[in-house]
């Protein structure tokens, strides 16, 4: 139980409440579900069985895993998917730092008509004047050395103290966002946002950025091609069952992510308010303005607020810990150092990298980017280690067990324990279909990079300086660079000891 609680916990996070909810608008409601199902059953459970299976037969982290299947070069892709996933970890962190600010924001300032932002060159209203105010300040420092130390602390003593710290998170966010759920639906006309998350449109189907939104979602929403689930797996029983572990795993989390998805919209429609399609937009303006309009009065509105706000922090921390905890664990497997060395090294190092995603410069006056220099960064590296690196860790993972280790020798590990047999599809599934399925969102992807510019040129201000000019450029030859030589460097650096020791 303890097990499942901390993978479904890592699972359901923001991408659950707010990146699933902005996603299905942005994609036609309905019309994302058939997508998100064929995504879900074709990629998203036959990989997570795969990783679950790789941690839970090595007993070893994800670097180690691939080193034991196919050698040195598996060894180096799991250091640059840690490595990759290290990127994302630090810019999730200050977005939790940035969820901290507006949950002490919701205690009274972020409800009040407007609150002055000195920099922005035009009226503001809140919430949004209030998140751009705390985001251009210098405040946000503190709450993400906080969010830093929770994150170290939880991770401290492993596998034991993150699932007693999953016992109290995963159920808690389960009974806010039950308490979001029936407010949602009971307000007048929030049955008509559930009617228009299940009606699909068939039309809107056709568009390939429907598909290619679903499958970034799955591979997001269930933590594929980080490194944590093969992480944790290494802490199982020998006796454990991945296939049943994936399901149960995948649909707490779907379960989840759909009862998010329809309280956000009973609220949304409930007030006749039409979201954006950027998922922070969703989370820090649109449904907190639909909050506080919400029956009740001032009490009313604070009481569901706070509790809106501590819900993502706690989805938004149990998924943190296991990102942390993916890295951690690879460093103590293979350099046998302690696990509070490891901890410390990296808490400074990632804190370092969430301040400068939360630098409060202001670059752009008039808002029609990011607004600071910190938010920029931000939405520059989550566009390269989050839509492309992920596709890329997955895409390698499936070739290089499915035809360099073998998928059936891991097949025959799977069905020592299983009650399910994966069947004849399965092996096709990971060295064919899954590797083909993700080209093709590649293919795609890098299309319109060519067709529209390299991402993030509309970003940057027209009147900016001119070094802001090459921060796309720079952002991507970082990512690039940075990850391939840290995961080079650990990769030729020191030898693992016999797998199989156990955890």
């Amino acid at each position: 139980m303890g097990f499942i609680l901390a993978a479904s916990g890592s699972a359901i996070g923001l991408g659950n409440i707010v990146f699933f909810s902005a996603n299905a608008y942005r994609f036609g409601g309905g019309a994302f579900y058939l997508p998100y199902f064929i995504a879900l059953f074709l990629v998203g459970i036959p990989v997570m069985i795969l990783e679950f299976a790789l941690g839970h037969s090595t007993r070893r982290a994800f670097p180690q895993s691939m080193y034991l299947a196919a050698g040195s070069k598996g060894e180096f892709l799991g250091w640059w998917a840690i490595f990759n996933a290290s990127f994302i970890t630090m810019y999730y962190i200050t977005i939790l730092a940035w969820v901290v600010g507006m949950f002490f924001g919701a205690l009274g300032n972020l409800w009040k008509p407007t609150v002055p932002v000195p920099w922005f060159e035009g009226d503001l209203p809140n919430p949004a004047a209030f998140f751009f105010g705390l985001i251009s300040s210098w405040k946000t420092i503190a709450c993400v050395l906080f969010v830093w130390s929770v994150n170290a602390w939880v991770v401290r003593r492993g596998a034991r103290s993150i699932e007693a710290a999953v016992r109290v998170f995963v159920p808690l966010m389960w009974v806010f966002m039950l308490v979001l759920l029936v407010r949602g639906v009971t307000l007048d006309h929030g049955g008509q946002g559930v009617l228009f998350l299940f009606t699909p449109n068939v039309e809107v189907m056709k568009h390939p950025d429907v598909w290619q939104g679903a499958f970034s979602q799955i591979f997001f929403s269930l933590s594929l091609g980080f490194g944590i689930l093969t992480a944790y797996a290494s802490y199982l029983p020998r006796k454990s069952d991945q296939v049943n572990n994936a399901i149960l795993t995948s649909t707490l989390n779907c379960g989840f992510e759909y009862i998010a998805g329809v309280a956000v919209f009973a609220i949304l429609f409930a007030f006749a308010m039409v979201p954006q399609a950027s998922t922070l937009g969703m989370m820090f303006f649109i449904v907190p303005q639909g909050i506080s309009q919400l029956p009740g009065g001032s009490v009313g509105v604070i009481g569901f607020g706070l509790m809106f706000f501590l819900l993502l922090f706690l989805a938004g921390l149990s998924s943190s810990v296991s990102l942390v905890e993916a890295l951690v664990s690879a460093i103590v497997d293979k350099f046998k150092t302690s696990r509070r060395k490891a901890i410390i090294g990296f808490s400074i190092i990632g804190a370092l990298g969430s301040l400068c995603f939360s630098l409060p410069i202001v670059i752009d006056r008039g808002l029609q980017g990011d607004g600071t220099l910190g938010f920029t960064l931000l939405d520059l590296f989550d566009h390269w280690a989050f839509s492309h690196g992920l596709l890329v860790v997955v895409l390698l993972e499936c070739i290089l067990v499915g035809w360099v280790f073998g998928i059936r020798r891991l097949e025959d590990h799977i069905h020592a324990t299983s009650k399910f047999r994966l069947g004849p599809v399965y092996p096709w599934l990971i060295k064919v279909v899954i590797p083909a399925l993700i080209t093709a969102l590649l293919v795609f992807s890098v299309r319109d990079e060519f067709r529209n510019g390299l991402y993030g040129g509309k970003l940057i201000p027209e009147d900016g300086a001119g070094w802001l000019s090459i921060l796309p450029i720079f952002a991507v030859l970082f990512w690039i660079g940075a990850s391939v030589v840290a995961a080079a460097v650990f990769t030729l650096k020191g030898r693992y000891e016999e797998a199989g020791n156990g955890k």
